[in-house]
């Protein structure tokens, strides 16, 4: 490992059994002896706590430790990830076997740092039925709300006769004939999203007290579940798992797409997962698994293009990863992962991704390269921050899943029909968190301030909260981009009783009615400055002008009769717009870089593949490309010049 250039290992996430292999009697000499062995070689060693699998003896003695589905029917052993977040018996259990582990290596010379478990909420596993989560489910509901007349008014439950008496009245929202109450649900996904961070900062404060070393917890690619601002809020990084080949297949892009990027993946759908996690806490981030060859768990599994291994790991550091680490080392021979390639084969022989990363290591410790990072470290220094913007936020993601009103319409999808525009014109974007952006009065706060363009592509849930943080950054001369939905829903779900809700006044219009349409329909919108025609697919919010505002492109559809697509207010030397459409890649392009030329943010038109991520170019594609006078050979990576 050493002579490969690696200088971290991640061991003993899955080690329950291993660690203790019968009820109170630990055998810590196995791993004591891979602790040693490994930091005699120089290695840095971060070690996981193994609560993602707790043993068969274990769940013999506390069965309620076991989680329940939607179905009702109890989730058993013989995978991972088997147990209820608020189980009180597991609560204990955890906190038993992650004090173990820390007492014994906390001090430890060769610790560099604690993984907490291992990917939170994998296997559809953040929310449980259980009568554990029932029970506790009333009582967060008390909590937040204090009275059932609060709540029956939030979640507007005169309608289908469901208004509840007493808190203990209400259910799970799951199990029913049809669709329960969308407030219901929100607060369902916010109250077990609650139970993951909880659970979370119970390890972490175990760990904190026995051991100075930094905590951090791997989550994955584009995954919602549970509110992932809320958990790095406790941890000193946030990782995340890097498999670009896997998680293409799963996406809903076109079959088209998914052939062009067969053996690499989608250059800014890694990107937007890297930027994603580096905006959660804005500092570096971690990739605690880089995938190195073929995958076992998607629906089909590609192998890597040739030089995909070396662009994916200079890409995670261009974007501010602080450490990429391959997944896995050796092949396992057997189990459930048998499939899953490592640097290593099954029989210990070099894969084609040993002799890539070990290029790789080779070239970031090379003194011309040891700076490839384009993180912000939190400083407060924004000299070289990018000028533009996008807010994310969970609850926005989990109101779009409820009722998504049209087949295709999806929270990444609307996410990455900003981002990978952007990324196409060669601007660079921070993701920010909604919940911390524009304030001034909380530890994690985020000034919008050193933007020039913040854009919101998909914020469902507004309140006057939002609505002032982001009057102030307009007013103050910053200019706001709001996407389709934007405000349609107050933060309990219901609806506003005229989108975009309480930032009507902001943008100068107020949407009439929207439209849901099937992924193979297209329509188009007419720029008043121009005539320039732009296509959108899914989603329309008719808009009608207001006050101050101004229209700036009109629907074409007859059915529309005229609405407005595209409206804007000035605010003094600040400005807000509304989109309604939801543009494709080309049209969103065409309507980004007219703004951006307009405020000064230079843009310049990349071959789709190629991408310029901090220090280097790197080329995705089949053929080479020139650009600045660098030629950028296929399937590699060159330093910018």
């Amino acid at each position: 490992m050493r002579e490969l250039g690696i200088t971290r290992v991640r061991i003993g996430e899955f080690a329950w059994s291993k660690i203790e292999p019968d009820p109170g009697r630990f055998d810590w000499a196995w791993l004591d002896e891979a602790m040693d062995v490994l930091h005699e070689a120089g290695l840095g060693i971060i070690l996981g706590t193994p609560t993602a699998t707790p043993p068969k003896w274990l769940i013999d003695q506390n069965p309620s430790i076991l989680p329940v589905g939607r179905d009702g029917r109890v989730r058993g052993f013989g995978s991972r990830r088997h147990y209820c977040f608020r189980s009180p018996a597991y609560l204990r259990e955890t906190e038993r076997i992650v004090t173990a582990l820390a007492e014994r290596y906390g001090s430890h010379p060769g610790l560099v740092a604690w993984q907490t478990d291992n990917e939170y909420g994998c296997h559809d596993t953040t929310r449980c039925w259980c009568d554990t989560c029932r029970s506790e489910f009333r009582t967060w509901l008390k909590d937040r709300y204090e009275t059932v007349d609060a709540l029956n008014d939030a979640w507007w439950t005169t309608f289908w006769s469901q208004t509840y008496r007493t808190f203990g009245e209400v259910e799970l929202p799951e199990q029913a004939v049809t669709e329960t109450n969308p407030s219901h649900q929100l607060d369902y996904r916010r109250f077990a999203s609650d139970g993951v961070v909880a659970y979370n900062a119970l390890q972490v404060r175990i760990l904190k007290a026995h051991s100075d070393a930094p905590v951090v917890h791997n989550s994955m690619m584009l995954f919602g579940d549970y509110d992932h601002v809320d958990l790095a809020d406790d941890l000193d990084a946030i990782a995340f798992d890097n498999y670009p080949i896997g998680q293409l297949e799963e996406s809903p892009f076109s079959l088209d797409v998914k052939e062009q990027f067969l053996r690499t993946g989608h250059p800014d759908l890694v990107t937007l997962s890297h930027d994603l996690y580096r905006g959660l806490k804005d500092q570096p981030h971690w990739i605690m698994e880089q995938q190195p060859g073929q995958v076992n768990w998607a629906p089909n599994n590609a192998l890597p293009a040739a030089g995909a291994v070396r662009l994916w790991t200079l890409q995670g550091f261009a974007h501010g990863a602080e450490m990429v680490s391959w997944f896995r080392y050796r092949a396992a021979v057997g189990a459930q992962e048998t499939n899953h390639a490592g640097l290593l084969r099954h029989d210990g022989t070099p894969d084609v991704a040993y002799h890539e990363a070990k290029r790789v290591a080779g070239e970031l410790a090379a003194p011309e390269h040891r700076d490839v990072h384009t993180a912000i470290r939190s400083t407060g220094d924004a000299t070289d921050r990018p000028r533009v913007a996008l807010l994310v936020d969970f609850e926005d993601l989990w109101a779009t899943d409820i009722q998504p009103h049209a087949s295709a319409f999806n929270y990444w999808g609307q996410l990455f029909g900003f981002y990978a525009p952007l990324r196409g014109l060669d601007v660079p974007v921070d993701l920010v968190p909604k919940k911390h952006a524009g304030r001034e009065d909380e530890p994690h706060a985020r000034s919008l301030e050193p933007y020039d363009l913040v854009i919101a592509p998909a914020m469902q849930l507004v309140d006057e909260d939002v609505a002032q943080r982001l009057d102030r950054y307009v007013k103050a001369g910053g200019r706001l981009l709001l996407g389709p939905r934007s405000g349609a829903r107050t933060v309990t779900g219901r609806a506003q009783e005229a989108a975009p809700g309480p930032l009507r006044d902001l943008v100068g219009a107020r949407v009439t009615r929207v439209d849901g349409l099937r992924p193979d329909v297209q329509r188009s919108i007419t720029m008043l400055n121009g005539n320039e025609s732009l296509t959108y697919r899914v989603w329309a919010d008719l808009l009608e002008v207001e006050g101050d505002g101004v229209a700036l492109a009109h629907y074409d559809d007859p059915a529309y009769q005229g609405a407005t697509a595209y409206v804007k207010r000035s605010h003094g030397s600040g400005e807000a717009r509304m989109l309604g459409a939801s543009l494709e890649l080309e049209a969103m392009t065409t309507l980004l870089e007219a703004w951006l030329g307009e405020l000064g943010i230079p843009t310049r038109r990349l071959p789709d593949g190629l991408r310029r991520s901090g220090a280097w170019w790197l080329n995705f594609t089949s053929e080479a490309h020139t650009i600045d006078g660098v030629t950028i050979p296929a399937l590699e990576a060159v330093p910018v010049s």
